[in-house]
């Protein structure tokens, strides 16, 4: 089941009104009603999860149990050795599932090509279960946590339950941390209408950006990375769409931040930000600071720090960040693209650590003014350049493939791909829909999302704002009708 499909549809509002009226209201008088509702929440979110594939409910359910066991076990360790050791078994165990399902494979065949011996009855062969890598984080925190200190563990089940398989960011994040979720099904939760208000709005906002950029943008993107590794293609088409997929990526997952952030807020729970205009980014360093967010932070607090951080000398710093991008490029898939993606991320720091300035660029762009400066507008076009760059190594079925792909793209004629957005028929209306994405955002860079926009002058009277919702509507109904409807991106991760 995906926010953008007929069964969503019916999905949410019978889960909305089941939550507030029945599990809300209803029961309200039981001493019991808050673990009620959280086992609707949990039946809810099973049932979500297992419209893909049903089977692995069990792992989802074994990871809950584990990861909840494991805190309390670890408060209740007689020593600090023995509560690293319940902290580790779940961590080995989490880590084992994920590598088991994303990882094995790939090395088996790795080694058997380098070794040169078959691997005939050596392969699983088994389908990734959607958002594994993300809710395995997500327990991973919360056992690393508790054993920190940082966190008292709850011996409520069934919160824990809720909190891990959340439907929302359940399959594609964002990754959420127990001290930001978990005491949110640990307390009552009031309905709030102007919060689920502006929920609706960052949905339709999401949805705008998932379907009418990012789905529009699918098709041509697919079949150019397919065929530039078995035909000549011109140097401006592959170029195009490295482009196109740029904005692709970028509508798709921040779309789906979007409507699971939006989402939550119908059912009074605060998810964490995802995505701050990583596109409007100076540098490198201020592009990870403002993309996949949970993520990143994620590396940070519990790889990063933990191994040094940047208080030990510029080479360890280095090193630190290689581990990082490294890990990050893993965790996205088993592919040398993924690694060789991470790696080029990590070399991108190198002159920020050796000049100290990487933290430069920390603060609203600009900001009090409707324009960049000359200076900020070409910091943000040489950090695009080197993130779309990127972009072709992460889409790159192999090395040899970005290879191929990058040899066709160095011709003369390939700086055509600029003027091609506004000449080319076909690539109007695509063209027009990433530019209303990227003003709307850039008038909106303050803001939480694109349409948090009733305090804006221009949209106060309540027809204008309507009139601006109904148009999106209508957009991604039309644009819907001539699009295969892809899965999110980050759904395979």
């Amino acid at each position: 089941m995906i926010f953008n499909s007929i069964q969503f549809a019916v999905f949410l509002p019978l889960v909305f009104l089941l939550y507030w009226f029945v599990f809300d209201r209803l029961i309200s008088r039981s001493k019991r009603q808050l673990q009620l509702q959280n086992a609707f929440v949990v039946v809810s979110s099973y049932v979500f999860y297992g419209w893909w594939d049903w089977r692995f409910l069990m792992l989802i359910a074994l990871t809950s149990f584990c990861s909840w066991g494991s805190g309390l076990l670890i408060v209740e360790a007689e020593s600090k050795k023995k509560a690293k050791i319940w902290m580790w078994l779940n961590v080995i165990l989490n880590l084992g599932i994920l590598a088991l399902f994303k990882y094995y494979d790939f090395f088996v065949t790795e080694f058997a090509q380098l070794f040169h011996f078959s691997t005939d009855g050596l392969l699983l062969k088994v389908i990734l279960p959607v958002g594994i890598s993300f809710y395995t984080f997500q327990a991973l925190s919360y056992t690393i946590d508790v054993y920190r200190g940082k966190l008292e563990p709850t011996k409520d089940v069934i919160a824990f339950y809720a909190f891990i398989s959340f439907f929302p960011q359940l399959v594609a994040g964002p990754i959420e941390r127990a001290t930001n979720l978990l005491p949110q099904f640990l307390k009552k939760r009031e309905f709030d209408y102007d919060t689920a208000v502006d929920g609706m709005r960052q949905m339709l906002w999401g949805l705008f950006k998932k379907i009418a950029v990012a789905d529009y943008c699918a098709k041509g993107v697919s079949s150019v990375f397919f065929w530039s590794t078995r035909v000549e293609m011109p140097g401006s088409e592959l170029l195009l769409a490295a482009i196109l997929f740029s904005f692709q990526i970028y509508a798709d997952f921040s779309g789906y931040s979007d409507m699971a952030v939006g989402v939550a807020k119908l059912f009074g729970i605060r998810l964490t930000r995802n995505f701050n205009n990583p596109y409007f980014s100076r540098n490198i360093a201020e592009f990870w600071q403002r993309w996949h967010i949970s993520l990143m932070t994620w590396f940070r607090d519990y790889v990063f720090i933990p191994l040094g951080g940047n208080r030990k000398g510029k080479a360890r710093h280095f090193g630190n960040v290689l581990i990082v991008f490294l890990l990050s490029g893993l965790w996205h898939g088993a592919n040398w693209t993924f690694l060789a993606w991470g790696m080029y991320h990590a070399l991108l720091f190198l002159p920020g650590i050796c000049l100290g300035s990487q933290r430069k660029s920390t603060g609203q762009i600009a900001e009090r003014r409707i324009l960049p400066t000359w200076r900020e507008a070409g910091q943000m076009l040489v950090t695009f350049g080197l993130v779309l760059f990127g972009w072709i190594i992460f889409r790159s079925d192999s090395m040899v493939d970005f290879v191929r792909y990058l040899s066709g793209m160095c011709q003369w004629g390939t700086l055509r791909a600029s003027y091609r957005l506004f000449i080319q028929s076909d690539m109007w209306p695509k063209t027009v829909f990433i530019m209303v994405m990227m003003v709307m955002e850039w008038l909106q860079r303050g803001k939480a999302h694109g349409l948090e926009i009733s305090k804006v002058k221009l949209f106060e009277p309540r027809w204008v704002r309507w009139l601006l919702y109904l148009s999106i509507a209508m957009c991604c109904i039309t644009v819907s009708s001539f699009t295969n409807r892809p899965d999110f991106i980050y759904f395979q991760f």
